[in-house]
């Protein structure tokens, strides 16, 4: 009984050889850090979620585009997502406007471009972290099986210099060198948990701004040609 620390979990990582312990550490490492991004990115997605579900109801609530624009500007440190679509297309609607462009389709033209800009913005932000995120989910167990097939080769070389090999000779080292394996695990699982999830969410955003982004431009459009001088 009094044998089976030495097996403990932290034990065998203080026992592997060099190369598995660096392998072991850039695992830790890279979990940590796509830990740290699926917080972040969660924390981001929900709340553009739930800033485009307020604003969307307020923009169709009958208000005015200017004392919207105008309440967007004011707390424009905060906006996120559709705020800065809104407040990019209405911005240079009223830009070129004020400038005295007179062909309406010179107006959308511009209208169009500024949204576009801004979609592709706000797209790029809710995808930020999931690159990492799928690089991590793809190359963790990899990486994890290069230091247990590492570890496990060590362990069988030194029963070369071992006249009778048991398995508590061999246990030890094999034992360290799953615990690479483990690890890649432990990094990969959640972080395709998170991409997936997060990559789905994105994507359903992105589609939301797009349709936002078309009926503000079929809006501005109806509101041009119905008050060409205002």
């Amino acid at each position: 009984m009094g044998q089976a620390e030495p097996l403990s979990i932290w034990s065998l990582i203080a026992e592997a050889s060099v190369l598995v312990q660096g392998v072991m550490g850039l695992l830790f490492l890279a979990s940590v850090v796509s830990w740290v991004m699926i917080l972040q990115c969660g924390a981001y997605q929900s709340r553009v979620k739930s800033l485009f579900v307020r604003f969307d109801k307020e923009f169709w609530s009958g208000v005015d585009l200017a004392e919207l624009y105008n309440r967007a500007k004011v707390g424009k440190q905060n906006t996120v997502g559709i705020e800065n679509i809104f407040r990019a297309g209405f911005y240079e609607f009223s830009r070129l406007r004020r400038q005295g462009a007179t062909d309406p389709g010179v107006i959308m033209q511009g209208t169009e471009r500024a949204l576009r800009v801004a979609l592709a913005r706000e797209e790029e932000k809710l995808e930020a972290n999931l690159p990492f995120l799928a690089s991590v989910a793809s190359v963790s167990p990899y990486i994890g099986l290069f230091g247990t097939v590492w570890g496990i080769m060590n362990s069988f070389r030194g029963l070369a210099n071992v006249h009778q090999a048991t398995l508590a000779t061999v246990a030890p080292g094999i034992s360290e060198a799953l615990v690479a394996t483990a690890m890649g695990l432990f990094a990969a699982i959640p972080a395709v948990l998170a991409y997936n999830r997060f990559s789905a969410r994105a994507e359903s955003l992105s589609g939301n701004f797009e349709t936002f982004s078309e009926e503000f431009t079929a809006l501005l459009h109806r509101k041009l040609h119905s008050s060409p001088g205002k």
